[in-house]
């Protein structure tokens, strides 16, 4: 089957990052957002990895969104329904600071950029665990117009999460093509080149900040750096 779309993950992938270095500064800007509103530091970070973790488990049958504030709420209570505008703001505003965290590669805007210009389907498959705010935002630390993308993941706009194969499968449903005719681009064994496998995608492994937990065999992906991505990409 011809491929027609491709996707793309975002942290570790468009954005180069170290995952646990990127959470922990995101973590700390949250809460100095907002402990100056009641929020305790260490019980609103265990609150935001139980509401990560109901998305995780999300089985469709509601948006993300809803998932993560169910749970959220029922951590530290109703108050923060009333609340959602700090976080809205936080989002808006000193989110950004986290940029200076990630790293940069022009080559990301030049091979999606590419890829559209030639016609192909691009989508960005990032695991839907922020807000659409968020999620563009670090599009544009990645130096990507995130306008390009005929589709942007996120957690108010979607009700399943990585390494589900059914995420994947509603990516393909929402591009309006079947899963054989993407292509997914990532630095995640299980959550990307697995998962995606698994719904009938083609893979490329981004090798620079890969992430293998379990350290398994890659042998069988299409795998390197940026500049095989793209002598990978030029074929297709």
């Amino acid at each position: 089957m011809k491929l027609t779309s491709v996707l793309f993950a975002l942290d570790g992938t468009l954005l180069p990052m170290d995952n646990d270095e990127f959470t922990k500064g995101y973590f700390k800007l949250l809460a100095a957002k907002l402990a100056p509103h009641g929020y305790d530091p260490e019980q609103l970070v265990a609150a935001v990895w139980k509401g990560t973790g109901a998305m995780v488990k999300n089985d469709g049958s509601r948006s993300n969104y809803d998932a993560f504030w169910q749970v959220f709420a029922a951590v530290l209570g109703d108050k923060v329904y009333d609340d959602r505008p700090l976080f809205d703001d936080f989002y808006r505003n000193e989110f950004n600071n986290a940029r200076s965290i990630c790293g940069y590669s022009e080559k990301s805007a030049q091979i999606v950029n590419g890829l559209k210009d030639r016609g192909f389907r691009v989508a960005l498959a990032s695991n839907p665990l922020f807000p659409m705010e968020a999620q563009r935002a670090r599009l544009g630390w990645a130096g990507v117009d995130p306008d390009v993308f005929g589709f942007i993941t996120a957690y108010e706009n979607y009700s399943y999460c990585k390494p589900n194969p059914d995420y994947y499968t509603a990516v393909a449903g929402q591009l309006g093509v079947p899963a054989g005719e993407c292509l997914m681009v990532g630095n995640d064994v299980d959550e990307d080149m697995i998962a995606a496998t698994a719904a009938g995608m083609s893979v490329f492994l981004l090798t620079d900040h890969m992430i293998n937990r379990e350290n398994k065999d890659i042998s069988a992906y299409p795998r390197g750096g940026f500049g095989e991505l793209e002598a990978f990409l030029a074929e297709l």
